[in-house]
């Protein structure tokens, strides 16, 4: 891995302690809104919808410390890779109860594995972070992500086109503009520029357009999923597949095939998947 012994990283903890106030709450609430969903309760003590979780844990880096694509610069928790480019590639998470609005939470996380590997663009590396999470109200998540670093190619190459499926269950529009990404980024205290800054995103990521948060899919494919389907939330898992850009809506596409699960995909309307997921029911 260059000149950086990732692997004497795993191992590395951290422990911190979040909350998601009843203004984060509304933040967030107002990034991810559509005509398709009904707009949850953000009041102190109301029920935390899943994977609102995500924004409880800001990350306090001064200007100082970002790097230059936003991120907070690397060595802090993640190993200092000599890659140019950082995603969150997907997770899986196993829910035991729920957290509440304003309810203090703590975060124990640890790193689990590295992995280099050679892709189509060059190598990578994937980070494998391990989260456990609980609420002081008795609520339980246990968490991995998966994070890829990698260099930035001379130009944009996307991978393969997957098609959405032929017949889903369900298939609602989101409307993708500059301020929904804006204001998830706000929400979630997240200054990568490739999600607000379009001359960044075209001129040194080489994207074609501002790119769509994949955790922004995520929790939007999981209330609609959750909506669709009812019962009791278990396990929920999602990768990403192909960037999503802001200049396209976004589908929320599910289906059920009878299992106690609901396999569900983000997609373009000219008919690619992005983000594929499974949410597991009981």
């Amino acid at each position: 891995m260059r000149d950086v012994d990732a692997k004497d990283w795993i191992g590395r903890t951290e422990q911190r302690t979040g909350c998601l106030t009843a203004e984060l709450a509304g933040m967030l609430s107002g990034a991810l809104g559509h005509p398709g969903a009904p707009d949850p309760s953000v009041e102190a003590g109301a029920p935390m919808p899943a994977l609102w979780h995500w924004a409880a844990f800001p990350e306090f880096a001064p200007l100082v410390d970002l790097a230059a694509d936003g991120h907070p610069k690397l060595g802090r928790f993640l190993p200092p890779l000599p890659y140019s480019r950082r995603m969150w590639a997907g997770g899986r998470l196993e829910f035991h109860g729920g957290f509440r609005i304003g309810e203090t939470l703590s975060r124990r996380s640890e790193i689990l594995a590295v992995d280099e590997k050679q892709g189509a663009t060059g190598p990578m590396v994937f980070v494998r972070v391990g989260h456990v999470i609980e609420g002081a109200r008795g609520g339980r998540i246990e968490e991995e992500q998966d994070i890829v670093y990698l260099d930035i190619p001379d130009t944009f190459r996307p991978p393969k086109k997957i098609a959405v499926p032929d017949a889903p269950d369900f298939d609602e529009t989101v409307p993708v503009n500059e301020a929904r990404l804006f204001r998830y980024s706000a929400a979630t205290y997240n200054a990568h520029r490739i999600h607000y800054d379009l001359p960044y995103a075209r001129e040194v990521e080489r994207y074609p357009a501002l790119v769509v948060h994949g955790p922004m899919q995520a929790t939007l494919l999981m209330e609609a999923g959750l909506r669709h389907s009812g019962g009791r939330l278990a396990r929920f898992r999602f990768r990403g597949v192909h960037p999503m850009f802001h200049d396209e809506d976004m589908r929320l596409l599910g289906v059920r095939p009878g299992t106690g699960a609901v396999e569900l995909s983000t997609g373009t309307p000219s008919g690619h998947q992005c983000l594929q997921a499974r949410l597991e029911i009981s």
